[in-house]
């Protein structure tokens, strides 16, 4: 199986209270499911490698073998796609954990990066998320 993942994060403050949206659709954009999570305290870059590796590891659940990935987190895309070096001890171990992840489960994945605008449904998941925060 084929997916197609969109990600996107949310922080109030760096750290500060995280919270993570993946959506998920297959190759012909049939929607598979979205979810949202609260993740406590965190870094930015704590929320958006946690968005990462729980969006992969759901797609093992679903039994996935090609991935594309989809952000609007630079940094997160370049390191993933070893453009970027890791410099953070913590985002290291973001890395080596989704690494171990990919072989293990013999995983094709391709990250990309894409402009917040392209990202709508994952964003509209944070806004539905923000809304609850503040009820």
């Amino acid at each position: 199986m084929k997916l197609k993942i969109y990600t996107d994060w949310w922080s109030r403050g760096n750290p500060g209270n995280a919270w993570i949206w993946v959506y998920i659709t297959d190759i012909n954009w049939n929607e598979i499911e979205k979810r949202y999570k609260n993740l406590g305290i965190k870094t930015n870059n704590e929320a958006e490698y946690t968005a990462v590796l729980l969006a992969l590891l759901r797609a093992v659940e679903l039994k996935a073998k090609e991935i594309n990935l989809f952000s609007d987190s630079s940094l997160v895309v370049n390191q993933l796609s070893w453009n970027w070096k890791i410099k953070e001890d913590r985002l290291r171990e973001f890395k080596n954990e989704i690494d171990k992840l990919v072989k293990d489960n013999n995983l094709k994945v391709t990250f990309t990066w894409i402009r917040r605008e392209e990202n709508k449904e994952a964003d509209r998941l944070s806004n539905v998320a923000m809304d609850q925060i503040n009820k």
